[in-house]
């Protein structure tokens, strides 16, 4: 299976910010949306970095409540790793299991055409591997 067969399903909308929103409206708009992280955009609409609640827990750990103050360039991850509509499954698992990060943002043509999450993943994975094992077992009663 294919990023970009995941994605019509699950839609193509990410939420976006400008990297010089204060984090604590970003944190606002994670939990508004029952989201984990956002992608901060240029003015340009250029993916700028990834702001994950992981990032402003690490926010606060460091700066306590002043850290809500702080703009989403002071905390955002900016060296994003990203896929493309055409990486299998498979490849995102592996990708964001080895560098340990929950969102990819998916880029066609350099510019934004959606986001998954390992969550979107292990979910594709799962309805997979059951409809494999169902065709198997359909196979073998025949």
């Amino acid at each position: 299976m294919i990023i970009d067969q995941i994605l019509k399903v699950k839609g193509t909308g990410v939420t976006t910010v400008s990297a010089a929103e204060r984090i604590d409206t970003v944190a606002r708009l994670l939990d508004d949306a029952k989201i984990g992280a956002v992608v901060a955009v240029s003015e340009t609409g250029d993916v700028a970095g990834v702001l994950s609640e992981r990032d402003i827990v690490r926010q606060l750990a460091r700066h306590g409540e002043s850290a809500l103050g702080l703009p989403v360039s002071d905390a955002m991850t900016r060296d994003v790793i990203t896929g493309t509509p055409t990486d299998t499954l498979e490849h995102c698992l592996s990708v964001m299991t080895d560098r340990r990060i929950r969102h990819l943002p998916i880029l066609k043509d350099g510019r934004l055409a959606g986001i998954i999450s390992i969550g979107d993943l292990v979910k594709w994975k799962i309805a997979e591997t059951e409809a494999e094992a169902e065709s198997l077992k359909s196979y073998l009663a025949s």
